[in-house]
């Protein structure tokens, strides 16, 4: 039955991870770049030594159990498979949040905020602070099946996750997301406001003409300053998924040191890193994000959400309750004026001092607060 709730584990045959040894061993590589810096891409040395550590050390096993250590599940919403963890609390009035990543993104970005959010006393919070945390991967993202139709767009997966919370029996909850994420978690506001009982949003995103410049302030100055800079230096990526993402593929899903060149150079560009991204996440996490694509061949397939709804963004006002979580790395960031221009009741507005775009992955401790404090408003 379509809505059966169907216990899942991730199970990596062992061919998979030699062909992918092999792979990595016989990539062909370029010459090296023309400059000293990031400026025209990863740097040739510093991703031939990340492939030879992905070869020759990292240890996928680990990153498996760790996330078949938590409640895995899958379910048939829409004729598509969706892949979730589910984490209930110990503590019975916890409350129910949906937390939705985006690209580059996946599930292993929340692994570290899980155990705080269901089980605060162990993590120095109060029993008023639990949550039951429901976590998928987006369509033709990780372990939730690849769309085989056009129409999987932003709004398609909010009414997804909103049939999936009904599922799972829960009739008021929480959302949260950035990225993409922060598109699914402010539609299901719209779409789903007699359920949702607020939306948190790390990435808050208004259209381009409510970003007014009457009266700016110095902050919105330097916000729109990088928007430009974004638009002209950071935004190829995003082009060539909206308007090519089958094309890209191939090359993301035959090579894996295209795959991860592809993802570590946002890691680079958009976290709190001061140059170099392991000063914000370890290899070993980047990697463990890495292989969610790779492993899953969705190189793809998570690309054409770019297709499907970058040039279609749904801007329309939401007056469901809302908390915005702004990082100073953060690749959109907005004031709140702006945002007060869609989302108008907003009840929690928080400007942090460290993180950037991949909020709970580089300050997990930062996120579970930031949860707290706005759903403690809420709940």
């Amino acid at each position: 039955m379509e809505s059966q709730i169907r216990p899942f584990r991730i199970e990596t045959p062992d061919d998979q991870l030699l062909d992918l040894t092999s792979r990595l061993e016989k990539t062909r590589w370029p010459e090296k770049e023309t400059v000293d810096d990031w400026t025209q891409g990863v740097p040739l040395i510093y991703i031939m030594d990340i492939c030879d550590y992905w070869a020759n050390s990292y240890d996928w096993r680990r990153c498996e159990k760790r996330i078949n250590s938590f409640p895995q599940f899958k379910t048939t919403i829409d004729g598509l498979d969706i892949h979730f963890l589910h984490i209930k609390s110990r503590h019975a009035d916890a409350f129910p949040l949906l937390i939705t990543h985006g690209w580059p993104g996946s599930i292993v970005e929340f692994l570290k905020i899980i155990e705080p959010l269901t089980d605060p006393i162990a993590h120095g919070g109060q029993a008023d602070d639990a949550f039951d945390i429901v976590c998928p991967s987006l369509p033709g993202y990780g372990y939730s099946a690849k769309p085989e139709q056009t129409g999987w767009n932003v709004g398609r997966i909010a009414s997804t996750w909103a049939q999936l919370m009904a599922r799972l029996g829960y009739e008021r909850y929480g959302a949260q997301g950035g990225d993409w994420g922060s598109g699914v978690t402010s539609i299901i506001g719209l779409q789903d406001s007699s359920h949702v009982a607020g939306i948190h949003l790390n990435m808050p995103v208004v259209s381009a003409r409510s970003m007014t410049t009457t009266d700016i302030t110095l902050d919105e100055q330097m916000a729109l300053s990088s928007l430009i800079q974004r638009r002209k230096w950071d935004s190829g990526y995003s082009k060539v998924q909206a308007t090519r993402p089958q094309t890209v593929g191939y090359g993301l899903v035959d090579s894996p040191a295209a795959l991860c060149a592809w993802i570590i150079e946002k890691f680079w560009a958009w976290t709190d890193c001061a140059g170099h991204p392991e000063n914000a996440l370890s290899r070993d996490e980047m990697l463990d994000n890495v292989m969610l694509y790779w492993l899953t061949a969705s190189g793809a397939s998570s690309a054409r959400l770019y297709w499907e709804g970058y040039y279609h963004a749904n801007t329309d006002p939401i007056g469901v309750a809302t908390g915005c979580s702004i990082f100073p790395k953060e690749i959109l960031r907005i004031s709140r004026r702006w945002a007060s221009s869609r989302f108008t009741n907003i009840v929690y507005w928080n400007e942090l001092d460290r993180g950037g775009h991949f909020a709970a992955f580089e300050q997990p401790e930062l996120f579970v607060g930031e949860m707290r404090n706005f759903f403690a408003l809420v709940r």
